[in-house]
């Protein structure tokens, strides 16, 4: 509940467009996913999605089975606000995703960016639902922030991140981005590209 509480203060107080983790337009998710080869009948999670602006770019490619999760009802309710109609084109789900009651392998296309690395309790991350299919992760990189938004967070490099899901999954790509935020500092970040058949 602590997490929930947390969460729902930081989208009630701040405008979506100032938080630190904020893209206009997340090129490197949207490639990922594009890259994958998935059709646009593909089931895609985009977990932690929120506020984030990736599901506007997924159904203007025309991807139908769109699923955004997050923790916080207020982050959920600015993107659908800001999709209006559209919105209905998307399944929301409001949970955490540690106690999150999903089917191993019902999404295609698990995206998430910037969930994994607060969970800072080995409990937490054996407890995160492992998703079969593509999986494209982004955390903080080893040299990026130790905190966010007040959190301490934890740091990966490639290696590190692929260990977390372990010898199921292959590792096919990984890349590094330095991430701008909408008050001029830097965030490096590290993607991983995971496949699990």
């Amino acid at each position: 509940m602590e997490n929930k509480i947390h969460w729902e203060h930081i989208y009630q107080t701040k405008e979506s467009e100032k938080v630190s983790w904020y893209q206009l337009h997340p090129r490197l998710a949207f490639q990922y996913i594009r890259n994958t080869g998935a059709g646009k009948t593909a089931h895609i999670i985009d977990v932690g999605g929120g506020a984030s602006t990736l599901v506007d770019h997924l159904l203007e490619e025309s991807y139908q089975q769109v699923t955004v999760l997050d923790i916080s009802k207020e982050a959920l309710e600015i993107a659908q606000q800001r999709l209006a109609q559209r919105a209905d084109l998307v399944t929301w789900r409001e949970a955490d995703i540690t106690k999150a009651n999903l089917p191993h392998h019902q999404y295609d296309i698990w995206h998430d960016r910037a969930v994994f690395h607060f969970l800072m309790n080995r409990e937490d991350r054996e407890a995160y639902v492992k998703p079969g299919g593509h999986v494209i992760v982004a955390t903080f990189a080893s040299d990026g922030p130790k905190s966010c938004s007040g959190l301490q967070v934890a740091r990966y490099d490639p290696k590190s991140l692929h260990h977390e899901f372990g010898t199921d999954f292959e590792l096919l790509d990984s890349t590094h981005e330095e991430h701008q935020t909408p008050f001029g500092t830097e965030q490096k970040i590290v993607y991983c590209y995971c496949r699990k058949d």
